[in-house]
């Protein structure tokens, strides 16, 4: 039971997040070029209703995540997040009042089958809560590092789908190091109570960290085309979310044979990731 109330809160968590990625697009575009990575940026944003409107839905999809991955693993709940993606779809397709087109529904599917076949095959288990200070600081820097390199990496190139796709991966990996965070935070929630977790540093690195990736969020879709910047979003978030789970908190996954099905799993859904961004772009869309 609670496996299978996690699952259903971080699906609630999907479908809040795409519900704010829409919103978001929105109000990102009345952000003129060449504000990206700028307090310009915030300042636009700010300004936008469409775009606080996306950012209540996210905190409302904040408040589901930390409840699925109270009662579950990292390595279950993040997955399933993947389905943002296809939800981001239905929901742009509802809102621009046009039908999604048939290739839009096959991704769909393949998304949401790869995933089932793959979190069923997997079956995420174990995992502590004890985490040592040098593990915390193996982690910080690791992930730290990257972003950094990613948007080093961006800040030099032309608005196109290069400069998107860095930003978002960044934005991936401060994602990823949110609900690791969070993790923490909502143990010691569970165990200690409120007062100990408003004072726990988790709490506070998970706030600033969900910022700072919501911010590079925001820039990579000025950046760049959503299909440059939604599968290194999507997918990335996943993998590193995997990596973390099982570097952080010993988390394990089925091996073996179960590879087999776990791989016909990914590549489904790595399939699916890849072919959504293009329905949406050669779609008319208002957004």
């Amino acid at each position: 039971m609670p496996a299978a109330l996690s699952a259903l809160f971080a699906l609630l968590a999907a479908v809040g997040n795409a519900t704010g990625t829409v919103l978001q697009r929105v109000g990102a575009r009345t952000v003129p070029h060449g504000d990206a990575f700028s307090f310009r940026l915030i300042r636009h944003l700010l300004h936008s209703p469409a775009w606080l409107g996306g950012i209540a839905v996210i905190v409302g999809a904040a408040a589901c995540q930390a409840l699925a991955l109270n009662l579950g693993s990292l390595s279950l709940v993040q997955p399933i997040l993947v389905t943002e993606l296809p939800f981001t779809l239905l929901i742009a397709s509802a809102y621009a009042r046009r039908r999604l087109p048939a290739a839009g529904w096959a991704a769909s599917v393949m998304v949401a089958a790869g995933l089932g076949l793959g979190l069923a095959a997997a079956a995420p288990s174990g995992g502590h809560s004890a985490v040592p200070a040098g593990m915390w600081a193996l982690a910080l820097l690791a992930t730290g590092g990257a972003m950094t390199l990613c948007v080093l990496g961006a800040l030099p190139r032309p608005r196109g789908p290069l400069r998107a796709a860095l930003f978002s991966s960044a934005s991936a990996i401060g994602y990823a190091l949110t609900a690791t965070l969070m993790t923490a935070a909502t143990d010691v929630f569970e165990r200690d109570g409120a007062g100990a977790f408003f004072t726990a540093w988790q709490f506070y690195g998970f706030v600033a960290t969900g910022a700072c990736a919501l911010f590079l969020l925001a820039s990579a879709m000025e950046s760049g085309p959503l299909i440059a910047s939604q599968p290194a979003l999507t997918l990335g978030e996943a993998l590193v979310s995997l990596a973390l789970g099982m570097l952080v908190y010993g988390e394990r996954v089925r091996t073996g044979w179960w590879l087999l099905p776990e791989g016909t799993g990914a590549v489904l859904v790595t399939w699916g990731v890849l072919i959504l961004p293009r329905v949406d772009a050669k779609s008319p869309s208002k957004l």
